[in-house]
C-alpha cells in the first residue's frame, strides 16, 4: 500500500487531514540526526571528513547541514562534490553560506547550520576532524538515555602527543567529574568537537554566543546548558579523531577571557552556597583567584593553605591593592591545620600524584569538600 501523500506547504488548510497541518510539517521536517558542521577554509580536511560521515553504521535518517562562514578556498566546492554519495547513503545535505569580506565566527555558522537543518538530534561536527564509524549511533543511543544533556566521547588527539595532558584529561575524568570539574582552565568537561544532543535541548539552551573572533561561544553554551539543569555524559569509547592545529579558533580567544568566565560560574554556582572556604595554593594562581573574587567573597576566604614552608613562614598574605583599612590578611596555612570546603588552585596531573595523595589523605569528597579550579 502506498503511503499517504505528504501536504506541500503551499497546500490550502482544507485538504489538511485530522490531526491538522502541524503534524504533517513536522512529518515532513522528521530526520533522526542532523550532522551540524560549520565550516571555514576547510578544503583541506573535508574529504576525510566526509568520507567519514558516509561511513557512519547508524540505521536511522541523517542529513548533513553546512554552513559557509566566507571560505576563501574552495570548501564549498569540495563538500557539493559529496552531494551524490551521501545521498546515495541516504544522507541528504543542506549546504548554504555568505561570502561577505569577512567570517561572522564558529557561534553565528553554528546558528545557522542548526536553523536550516531537520534533525531531532544534532550531531556537531568540525570541519576538521574525523568521526569514527560508530558515533552517531553510539552518540544517539546514549542521549536517548541522556535527554536533557550535552553527549560527549573519547578522542584520539592527532598529532600525538600535541596536548598530552589535556588529552589524558577529556578521556579519563570520570562521570561524576563531568559535572565537577567544570570551572578547570580545560574548560568544557565535554569538548564541543565530540557534542551531541536533542534539537529541543539545543534550543532551550541556545543560540551560540555570535560574538566572533575570541568569544569562546563552547564554554559560553556549555555553562547555560548546566544552569539550565542540564546533564553532562560521556560514551567512553573513542569516536573522534580530533585535530589539533595552529588556524583552529579556538587559539583566537584569550586566557583572561576564559578565566573571568570561570571566576563568575565558580562565584554563581559554588562559592554563593559557602559560608566560608580555604584557597588551596598561596602562590600566583591562588592569590590572583582571591584577587578576582567580589567582596562578598572575598571575606568569605578564612584561609591559604600550600606545603611550600617559605609560604606558610610567613604566616599570611596582605591583599595590598585593597582598598580597606587595616589590609586584608589571610592566614597561609599547612594544608594539613586547613578546613574545608577548598578550591584548589593547584594544577591537575602536574604533581606525580602528591596532591591527589594530600587530598585523600583528608578524606575529603570532591564536588562537597573541594572543587578544582586550575
Amino acid at each position: 500500500m502506498n503511503p499517504p501523500k505528504r501536504l506541500r506547504t503551499d497546500d490550502i488548510e482544507a485538504e489538511a487531514p485530522p490531526g491538522g497541518r502541524e503534524e504533517e510539517e513536522e512529518e515532513e521536517r522528521a530526520v533522526d540526526v542532523s550532522i551540524v558542521m560549520p565550516m571555514y577554509n576547510a578544503s583541506c580536511w573535508l574529504d576525510e571528513c566526509l568520507q567519514a560521515v558516509l561511513h557512519q553504521d547508524f540505521t536511522g535518517t541523517m542529513e548533513l547541514s553546512v554552513f559557509d562562514d566566507a571560505s576563501t578556498d574552495d570548501s564549498r566546492k569540495v563538500v557539493e562534490g559529496w552531494r551524490e554519495r551521501l545521498e546515495a547513503r541516504g544522507i541528504s545535505l543542506v549546504i548554504s553560506g555568505h561570502d561577505s569580506a569577512q567570517p561572522r565566527g564558529v557561534g553565528y555558522a553554528k546558528n545557522k547550520a542548526i536553523s536550516q537543518s531537520r534533525g531531532q538530534y544534532l550531531c556537531f561536527q568540525d570541519a576538521d576532524d574525523v568521526m569514527l564509524p560508530e558515533r552517531v549511533r553510539l552518540q544517539y543511543e546514549a542521549s536517548l538515555l541522556h535527554p536533557n544533556s550535552l553527549i560527549g566521547c573519547k578522542v584520539q588527539r592527532i598529532p600525538e602527543g600535541s596536548t598530552e595532558r589535556y588529552t589524558r584529561w577529556i578521556n579519563t575524568i570520570s562521570q561524576d567529574q563531568l559535572i565537577t570539574q567544570v570551572y578547570t582552565s580545560h574548560g568544557p568537561t565535554v569538548v564541543m568537537p565530540t557534542w551531541f544532543c536533542s534539537r529541543s535541548w539545543s534550543l532551550k539552551v541556545g543560540p551560540f554566543d555570535e560574538g566572533g573572533k575570541g568569544v569562546p561561544e563552547d564554554l559560553l553554551f556549555f555553562y547555560q546548558s548546566i544552569r539550565q539543569g542540564g546533564g553532562v555524559a560521556r560514551v567512553d569509547q573513542c569516536l573522534l579523531v580530533y585535530r589539533y592545529h595552529e588556524k583552529a579558533a579556538t587559539h583566537s580567544v584569550k586566557e583572561e577571557t576564559i578565566w573571568k568566565l570561570r571566576v563568575d560560574f565558580l562565584q554563581e554556582r559554588v562559592l554563593s552556597q559557602w559560608e566560608s572556604f580555604t584557597i588551596w595554593n598561596a602562590g600566583k594562581q591562588g592569590r590572583k583567584l582571591y584577587r578576582c573574587l567580589s567582596p562578598t567573597n572575598q571575606e568569605k576566604v578564612k584561609a591559604f593553605c600550600d606545603v611550600d614552608e617559605n609560604k606558610i613562614q610567613k604566616g599570611f598574605y596582605t591583599y595590598e591593592e585593597s582598598k580597606q583599612r587595616p589590609k586584608p590578611k589571610i592566614p597561609v596555612l599547612h594544608y594539613k591545620d586547613a578546613s574545608a570546603p577548598f578550591i584548589i588552585c593547584v594544577k591537575l596531573d602536574m604533581t606525580g600524584g602528591v596532591l591527589e595523595e594530600n587530598l585523600n589523605s583528608l578524606q575529603l569528597k570532591e564536588g562537597i569538600d573541594y572543587f578544582h579550579f586550575n
